[in-house]
């Protein structure tokens, strides 16, 4: 499978910002933005999201005329991983959340990843369509037309930017990442196992869980599907571990607040099987058992 990818940002740096990806084969695109950025941001988030859109055992051919993308996700991580993600002048490497992401959904595919650097605005068919996707979301998003849509990760490395002052973010968006930073400091009936010793549900792995949840999930979809915050997410589901587990609260029913990022396939019914999917936790409570 080959994808042509390409990020742009109207005014670089600064302007709103766009990113895309489109594959050869004229059965798949995405296209996503935020009204501000830069062209590196918009151009690793579409990396990212090419990666997660397309199955792991697939040999995938990405083709992009970022040779900053490129060497992000290919070179330059090695030696960042190695120096604690520091850069040769020993500064935090910019980006650094969207890179780290790359780097997990690479090394977790089952088939090879290869990239290919294409020069831009030369004829390439799929280059200049995954621009216009970039460009066109760039500019939908800078007038007000499309709201912002980037992977978390792109979240996190674009309000760490410089660029952060004024930027529009979506307000489940914020949520998430209030619940990622809370996360960290939960003192509830988990923080008593280390992460070493939670199931892997409870922990962000691309590795397979031994024993995967089996329950199907129902997915609700809107008539109006103008913004993808609208989908709903109903059904049973089992968290591990569960609180019997625990050495603190064992006999207690819990109320827990947080997010679940999912990463599915959903077929035509919208029904999808989750499995190991990360809880990030804002707050647990502990209730009476009569709750």
């Amino acid at each position: 499978m080959t994808v042509s990818t390409d990020g742009s940002a109207l005014g670089n740096p600064n302007g709103p910002m766009g990113w895309g990806w489109v594959d050869h084969y004229g059965s798949g695109c995405d296209a996503g933005g935020a009204s501000n950025g830069t062209n590196q941001i918009g151009e690793l988030c579409a990396v990212l999201q090419a990666l997660r859109a397309h199955p792991s055992d697939v040999s995938l051919v990405i083709e992009s005329d970022s040779k900053y993308a490129i060497q992000c996700s290919t070179v330059w991580l090695k030696g960042w991983k190695r120096n604690g993600w520091k850069n040769s002048k020993k500064q935090p490497v910019k980006n650094v959340e969207i890179i780290k992401a790359i780097d997990r959904e690479i090394a977790s595919r089952e088939a090879p990843v290869k990239f290919v650097w294409v020069k831009g605005h030369a004829g390439n068919e799929f280059n200049e369509k995954v621009d216009i996707l970039a460009h066109g979301y760039a500019t939908a998003v800078g007038n007000g037309r499309k709201s912002g849509y980037l992977p978390i990760e792109g979240w996190q490395s674009l309000l760490a930017s410089p660029y952060a002052a004024g930027v529009s973010v979506p307000a489940d968006v914020r949520a998430q990442l209030s619940a990622s930073s809370h996360a960290r400091n939960e003192t509830s009936f988990l923080s008593d196992r280390s992460s070493a010793a939670r199931p892997q549900s409870l922990v962000h792995t691309h590795e397979k869980p031994k024993e995967p949840a089996q329950d199907v999930l129902d997915f609700a979809l809107p008539e109006e599907q103008t913004s993808r915050s609208q989908l709903a997410v109903s059904g049973a589901i089992r968290i591990t571990p569960p609180p019997s587990s625990s050495s603190t609260h064992p006999d207690h029913v819990m109320h827990v607040t947080g997010t679940v990022s999912i990463d599915v396939a959903v077929d035509s019914e919208g029904n999808a099987i989750l499995r190991n999917a990360p809880l990030q936790i804002d707050r647990v409570e502990r209730l009476s058992n009569n709750n």
